[in-house]
């Protein structure tokens, strides 16, 4: 599918959140929205081709603490990945994920991004992470990708999350020391088909074959 243009564009919540979007325009037009002074977002189109969950002969079983998860690993909603994670060059370490819930939301709920949300149906990745190596990963932030039944990317981008639906949290202060844990949720959208599985796609390694866990 061509991309024809980048569409920017932000909207304002009651408390100081930036929400972005960023997906496919059938139009030529460009369109930028003015933030308000504290909160802001706005994200842009990619021209990459959508990727495809991978097939992996492998069983899908929690791996044993310790060791990581290799890419192209199908999992179940519940299973535990231990995957290795830089945050940036300064925040390395090894951390456990566990997808616990993939969550369809209402399209109602997408009206905090305004007239180029509609059509959009809004799934919640919940998950918990836990920190495997000890290292210091304070702050860190893990995003998971949602992906469509068939396999491919969703083709949208969405920055931030929605409070009271799909708050993505950071990893607090004290997120420094081996089984330290935290929850945290990705926001994804859809205007075709659902999502039904979440992906982890960062490093080399994992960005061609990532670690998918379907519900």
């Amino acid at each position: 599918m061509a991309h024809k243009g980048r569409i920017v564009f932000a909207a304002a919540l009651a408390a100081t959140m930036g929400l972005g979007l960023s997906a496919c325009d059938s139009g030529d037009d460009e369109a930028d929205a003015k933030a308000s002074p504290t909160a802001s977002a706005s994200a842009s189109t990619s021209s990459e081709p959508t990727s495809e969950s991978p097939d992996s002969g492998d069983d899908g079983g929690t791996p044993v603490d310790g060791d990581v998860t290799a890419p192209g690993t199908e999992l179940k909603v519940g299973d535990k990945a231990v995957l290795p994670f830089e945050y940036t060059s300064k925040k390395k370490g090894t951390i456990a994920v566990t997808v616990t819930a993939i969550e369809k939301g209402a399209e109602s709920d997408m009206e905090a991004f305004g007239d180029k949300a509609k059509g959009m149906t809004p799934y919640y990745i919940k998950m918990k992470v836990e920190n495997v190596g000890g290292t210091d990963l304070s702050y860190a932030s893990l995003k998971l990708d949602g992906v469509l039944e068939g396999g491919s990317s969703t083709g949208i981008v969405l920055i931030g999350g929605l409070p009271d639906k799909c708050k993505n949290e950071t990893a607090p202060r004290d997120f420094t020391t081996k089984g330290a844990s935290y929850e945290t949720c990705s926001l994804t959208a859809t205007k075709t088909d659902p999502v039904t599985a979440a992906s982890f796609d960062e490093g080399d390694a994992y960005s061609d074959s990532p670690v998918v866990w379907t519900n």
